[in-house]
């Protein structure tokens, strides 16, 4: 059996030390790097499945809608886990840890009630489990999960190391979350601007009223199928060509 690590001899200049920074350092420059979320979330998994010698590493994310934490990385290539169902908030340990938003750690998780899917834990060869919380000025977002193959109890710089990745994730996170965002709000204002644009080409040219021109744009988008921005810059198009 493979012997757990201890959190005695772990200071400075311990190896588990300089593998926590380098990890650290690694993940820093990923996500301050033009990687696309999805990819910084594997590299994520995968460099703290090797710092925290995990069989399996997984990051789960909160669905808002559903209130269920689905898996959105992992370095495991087993299908059963990669497809194991999602869990509510406060099923499971990874529910409870997203309820509570408190790290729980479980040396044998064959043997604890609360743990969900043994028959993959079983199937994997997995036996102890830290999960800890992804969260943003205490909202939970997700959990990240460090599961080993042998009993294991994990020390406080282990804990402390898990949490200093999932804080640097949740950022990662939140940062792509908002710049979806002020994406989307960008492209709604452009929008806004070019069908008033044509509106005005529309009431001018065809002496109808806002409102009428607005009726116009929409039903020929219903009727096309394409969008309204679509729709307004055709009208705009054409009103330049006939210039």
């Amino acid at each position: 059996m493979k012997q757990e690590k201890s959190s005695l001899g772990q200071t400075k200049g311990s190896p588990f030390y300089k593998e926590q920074i380098e990890a650290l350092s690694k993940i820093s420059k990923a996500i301050s790097s033009d990687l696309y979320l999805e990819d910084i979330l594997k590299l994520i998994v995968t460099v703290t499945a090797q710092v925290m010698d995990s069989k399996i590493c997984s990051l789960m994310l909160l669905d808002e809608k559903s209130k269920k934490l689905f898996i959105r990385a992992t370095q495991s290539i087993s299908e059963d886990y990669n497809k194991k169902p999602p869990l509510s908030i406060g099923e499971g340990i990874a529910g409870k840890v997203a309820k509570e938003n408190k790290p729980i750690a479980v040396s044998d998780i064959n043997g604890e009630k609360e743990y969900k899917y043994k028959y993959i834990a079983k199937k994997e060869g997995l036996s102890s489990l830290l999960c800890i919380p992804l969260s943003v000025k205490g909202r939970v977002i997700g959990v990240i999960n460090c599961y080993t193959s042998y009993p294991h109890e994990f020390s406080k710089m282990e804990i402390n190391m898990l949490t200093s990745v999932a804080n640097q994730a949740a950022v990662a996170i939140e940062n792509t979350e908002l710049m979806v965002k002020t994406k989307v709000i960008q492209e709604e204002l452009e929008t806004r601007k070019l069908v008033e644009r044509a509106k005005d080409i529309l009431m001018k040219r065809l002496k109808l009223s806002g409102e009428e021109a607005y009726r116009r744009i929409q039903k020929q988008s219903m009727n096309t199928r394409k969008s309204m921005r679509e729709m307004a810059e055709a009208v705009i198009l054409t009103e330049e060509l006939e210039r």
